[in-house]
């Protein structure tokens, strides 16, 4: 007899600056649910993934996250979606179902409706600026961003820990979505002459600005830093425009351990040789679904306040993230730092 099912919902752009990420979002959020229900399922239950495009805007999230719960009559919510669009879903959930938000984000999230599973702009930003300032002598800094709340809140927690490291800021700037003249961002580094660029550009955004950086000359002179780079967005910026370019995050695709070996694996079984880049936005929505699965496991319920009460409480039997086989659910893990070279990220410290 075939097993009910468990449909989940999948909320992934496929539009704007973040739709860069939605092939590999899709991909890793299909693996893991397939290994799910080859492990038995969920609660005695297949998942059936119902995947929504959440569009370009806070207001298509909320529109995607309602028709996924009235409509697909979904039991839980797996998003990966701009800071921005979380309390737009929220609401639009209105607490009946549990929502586990993904990637990284800017902290500071406290609502118990919500399951954070990314890293913080602390957690990827203390290391960052330690190893600027204490490798590279760095102590002039400029800030760069788009204009909504992750970046925003990311640039509060630069300021306070340059300012706690001895360097200061000497020029920010945020920039709305689709601003394709660089000249005006580029002028201002010019004139503020920073070492380092810090940046909080949300996907095809930063492919923009890189692209351009290099293209000035500024890129053999002065460094660049980013949170938000990864694998997809690298593609996208190119080789030849990479010089003197540093990332920090908790997930790269190179990294060995025996978590990303396994996970790398699997992924190219089931998806052939050539796949969507592996990267963290995509792989993120990989541990979103583990981690709702191994909540409803531990609290033996789909319902929300259970799950929320296992968050840290129970273990997560699959990451890609990390060294440890099992890690607890809602875990943080090792952030690494690497230098681009060509289309690699060269692990530098972790």
């Amino acid at each position: 007899m075939a097993r009910k099912t468990l449909k989940i919902g999948v909320l992934i752009p496929r539009s704007g600056p973040a739709g860069i990420w939605a092939p590999s979002c899709e991909a890793s959020a299909i693996l893991a649910a397939s290994e799910i229900n080859a492990a038995g399922g969920l609660l005695g239950r297949d998942i059936e993934l119902v995947i929504r495009d959440a569009g370009s805007t806070d207001r298509s999230a909320a529109e995607a996250a309602s028709s996924s719960a009235s409509l697909d009559l979904v039991e839980a919510v797996v998003a990966m979606v701009p800071s921005s669009a979380r309390q737009p879903v929220r609401h639009a959930l209105q607490g009946r179902i549990p929502f586990v938000y993904t990637p990284q984000f800017e902290g500071d999230e406290h609502h118990p409706g919500i399951i954070t599973i990314g890293e913080t702009a602390a957690e990827l930003l203390n290391p960052g600026v330690e190893w600027l300032v204490q490798q590279k002598n760095a102590s002039r800094f400029f800030l760069l961003g788009n204009n909504y709340i992750w970046p925003q809140r990311s640039m509060a927690q630069a300021r306070r820990l340059i300012s706690r490291g001895g360097g200061r800021v000497v020029g920010e700037t945020e920039v709305p979505f689709g601003l394709e003249d660089q000249d005006f961002i580029l002028s201002q580094i010019r004139q503020t002459r920073p070492h380092v660029v810090m940046s909080w550009l949300l996907g095809h955004e930063a492919v923009v600005f890189n692209r351009a950086f290099a293209e000035s000359g500024l890129a053999s002179r002065i460094l660049r830093f980013s949170t938000s780079i990864d694998e997809t967005v690298l593609y996208g910026i190119g080789d030849d425009h990479t010089e003197n370019l540093y990332v920090s995050s908790a997930y790269f695709s190179g990294v060995r351990s025996r978590n990303n070996d396994a996970f790398l694996e699997k992924y190219h079984q089931y998806f052939g040789a050539c796949p969507a880049p592996p990267n963290a936005f995509g792989e993120s929505l990989y541990e979103g679904v583990h981690c709702l699965g191994s909540l409803a496991q531990a609290a033996g319920s789909i319902q929300s306040l259970d799950l929320v009460s296992k968050v840290g409480r129970s273990s997560q039997s699959r990451t890609a993230r990390g060294m440890e086989p099992e890690v607890a659910t809602g875990n943080r893990h090792k952030v690494h730092i690497a230098a681009v070279d060509g289309f690699d990220f060269r692990i530098i410290t972790s």
